[in-house]
């Protein structure tokens, strides 16, 4: 959930109502509340975020100043409390158990029009949440909509097909592409001596040019062998307003047979060992001879909320999964493991959605050849465009 960079989101308790609890069923297991939560998106979109344990099916219907989320075969819980941000149109949240359906109530401060579908996002599962059900909407006239009329139902396929082939458009939306290292920082070496600077400032012109013909707006952080700090580097994202920064990188292992693509997200906590390792490696090319590192992520810890930084890796998970769908679908072959990890890399943290993408391996003999050859450099532009195609940058 990308949150409002006016204000910080807190916590507000409220009751929540609970009745009629209805037994369990033998043969099915109920969904359960997880959280619930809100957040101010730009153009004064309010954001409502109900996360639960499995995928939720819903249908929305509509009150005096009421959004009410159905949630069927879902149980819900009296210690889940909603929490709220600043400014939005929602003033509370509560809950009420009808049977085997959960009503999720949002009591809104103006009456709002009926939400279309392509408003609706539900996110998979990632390593730190479960189900997301993401509705955005504004203030409307409420015309058109009657007291508990329900919404055309939207069920958790119909919730997908909002994020397919979104194409952009005549509002361009903003990618940065981020070529790895550069200059006195050659990241890392194949052993046939291709350096990844070089491989990975190939692939994202060809990257730009793609986007540009398929009509976004772009910008290279770099477009010459030169050296910039990552502090640089996502401060650039920021000063361009971009939807999405993508940076681009290439992989080595002591393991010469380990090979195969990976996406990478922020996170406080790496998902594995080599994660982490891969983190410190990348972050490490800041520390030759520069200075302002250390300070310039202190900044963005104290401009940065913990929740703001949560609401951001959202998208981002959300665009790194469908990154990684598409370059499977590809034939790219990806590394062993989970296609998406995660790392705390310092060149993702900014207030911009975005994912570090390895390409694959120089360590690895044969993805070396691969890797310098403008085949598959053009299979993985292709990948990366698609993927950027079906990702949803209106919510």
């Amino acid at each position: 959930m990308k949150v409002s960079r006016r204000g910080f989101l807190k916590t507000v308790s409220f009751s929540a109502l609970v009745i009629g609890l209805a037994p369990r069923v033998a043969f099915a297991v109920p969904n359960s509340l997880r959280s619930m939560r809100t957040g101010l998106q730009p153009g004064e979109k309010t954001r409502l975020v109900i996360e639960t344990s499995a995928r939720p099916s819903y249908t929305l219907s509509y009150g005096d100043k009421q959004l009410i989320v159905n949630l069927s075969n879902t149980n819900g819980k009296t210690d889940v409390s909603a929490k709220l941000a600043n400014g939005t149109l929602i003033k509370r949240v509560t809950q009420i158990q009808d049977g085997s359906v959960l009503k999720v109530v949002a009591t809104l401060s103006s009456a709002i029009d009926a939400i279309d579908k392509k408003q609706i996002m539900l996110l998979e599962p990632n390593g730190d949440n479960d189900y997301r059900l993401v509705i955005d909407f504004v203030a409307g006239t409420g015309k058109g909509i009657t007291q508990g009329a329900t919404a055309k139902s939207a069920t958790s396929q119909s919730a997908k097909e909002t994020k397919t082939n979104t194409q952009p458009t005549n509002n361009k939306h903003i990618i940065v592409i981020d070529p790895g290292h550069g200059g006195k920082d050659p990241g890392c070496m194949g052993k046939g001596g291709t350096k990844e600077k070089n491989v990975v400032l190939s692939v994202a012109k060809k990257l730009k040019s793609s986007l540009d013909t398929a009509g976004y707006k772009t910008y290279l952080t770099r477009s010459t062998d030169e050296f910039l700090k990552l502090a640089d580097r996502a401060e650039f994202a920021e000063k361009k307003r971009a939807d999405l920064f993508i940076s681009l990188h290439a992989n080595a292992n002591p393991s010469r047979n380990i090979k195969g693509f990976s996406v990478y997200t922020l996170s406080e906590k790496a998902s594995d060992e080599e994660a982490q390792k891969l983190a410190e490696s990348e972050n490490a090319a800041d520390k030759i001879d520069v200075s302002g590192f250390e300070q310039f992520s202190k900044d963005i810890r104290v401009a940065l909320s913990s929740l703001q930084q949560h609401a951001v890796a959202e998208l981002s998970e959300e665009y790194a999964n469908i990154c990684a769908k598409s370059l499977n679908r590809a034939s790219v072959e990806q590394q062993k493991g989970p296609s998406v990890r995660h790392a705390p890399f310092a060149v993702l943290r900014s207030t911009v959605p975005g994912a570090l993408i390895e390409l694959g391996h120089l360590s690895n003999k044969n993805e070396e050849n691969l890797l310098k050859s403008d085949s598959h450099q053009n299979k993985l532009v292709a990948a990366i465009v698609k993927s950027i195609n079906s990702y949803d940058f209106d919510v």
